[in-house]
């Protein structure tokens, strides 16, 4: 289990000091504290992190995150740009960098992900049967750039043109237990694969980072072939369905729903994946894998609470499961997760949050520090 540290948060009190001639840390703190910044005015934040899991000892990073709306116009919605950078004691690094733009008047958006890192892995089997202790370590180098470029045709009515890319190359299974024999799943050799489809989304939020109200719908069908130089041939339908609730005055009901569906024969690395930071929080990303993923969340949010002004709160419950054919699902391959956590309004103007979440599952917890809400 990884656990984040955000050092500059530490300095929260710092920046209520007043001095005539202040550092420059001290005005950049005063800068993002304070909020000093017009809302229409672009943003950046920069901060340290430190982390450690037992697969990579500590690590440590630079994470950022860049915020506008396109002309400057807030009717627009605002726009992110996430960037992550990090290297560990064991010689592995890696990078993310993660968007979702608006063109002015919202007519175009942009979304979509670079990823790549030398990083382990761990590999629990395949299936919702798939043993609580690791099976192996796969040490590997990732490399991944999906992007979605989609068209307003109808009011909050997006369709678009996908493309995914996936590497994995220099696989190795560092077998956890020699005595165990298991046969290693389709792709550990590595391979490299390359989809292109058709998206359809609504989308009527008008802050990604921290929706207040609205509902978003998207439906994404990729397919990768040996023809566009995929080393194997599958096909995946992805679907996402969120709603966001204003209760009273400064709090949210946000709900949830995904589904992954695959077919043909993807290799283990693309199968749909249980856990991680957003969906089935405290659980390990990859966990669970299998052709088919079905989950849910619901999140209360007070935000803020009403005995603070930029200090809220949440509670989450998550269930899903993972499975290669519906007829085999059963009442105990479904899986549930739940916590809670704290909230500070890092950017006032702009209604950004600061998150740490503590959740809960029969398999342990997890700690997740992020700026921006799970969804």
């Amino acid at each position: 289990m990884k656990y984040i540290v955000l050092f500059l948060y530490v300095c929260l009190n710092i920046c209520s000091i007043a001095q005539e001639k202040q550092s420059f840390a001290m005005r950049y703190l005063n800068r993002v504290f304070n909020d000093t910044v017009d809302k229409s005015k672009p943003q950046f934040i920069a901060y340290p992190i430190l982390a450690y899991a037992p697969e990579t000892s500590v690590e440590i990073g630079v994470s950022s995150l860049f915020m506008y709306y396109a002309k400057r116009d807030t009717t627009n919605r605002l726009s992110e740009v996430n960037a992550l950078g990090f290297y560990t004691l064991q010689q592995q690094y890696g990078g993310i960098i993660d968007h979702a733009n608006y063109s002015h008047k919202n007519n175009w958006f942009f979304l979509g992900k670079l990823k790549f890192q030398s990083f382990p892995l761990s590999y629990h089997g395949i299936g919702p049967e798939s043993p609580s202790e690791k099976i192996a370590r796969v040490d590997a180098f990732q490399f991944q750039l999906k992007e979605r470029v989609l068209r307003k045709i109808y009011k909050n009515v997006y369709v678009g043109l996908e493309t995914d890319l996936h590497h994995l190359g220099k696989v190795d299974f560092v077998d956890s237990d020699t005595s165990i024999v298991y046969e290693k799943p389709a792709g550990s050799e590595g391979s490299t694969n390359m989809g292109f489809g058709l998206g359809l989304l609504y989308d009527n939020r008008h802050n990604v980072l921290n929706v207040r109200h609205g509902f978003f719908s998207e439906v994404a069908f990729l397919h990768y072939t040996p023809n566009w130089g995929s080393d194997f041939e599958f096909t995946s339908v992805y679907a996402d369905m969120r709603w966001f609730k204003p209760i009273l005055e400064r709090n949210v009901l946000a709900t949830q729903v995904i589904g992954q569906f695959t077919y043909g024969n993807p290799p283990f690395n693309q199968l749909a994946l249980l856990g991680g930071e957003t969906m089935m929080r405290g659980y390990y990303l990859g966990r669970f894998r299998d052709r088919n993923l079905m989950a849910a969340q619901i999140e209360y949010r007070m935000l803020p609470v009403r005995f603070a002004k930029r200090w809220g709160a949440s509670v989450f419950a998550g269930t899903g499961a993972v499975y290669s054919n519906l007829n085999n699902l059963t009442n105990d391959h479904i899986l549930f997760a739940g916590g809670a956590g704290l909230r500070f309004q890092l950017f006032r103007k702009k209604d950004v949050w600061i998150r740490l979440d503590l959740a809960f599952t029969n398999e342990g917890n997890g700690l997740y520090i992020f700026v921006g809400e799970a969804f």
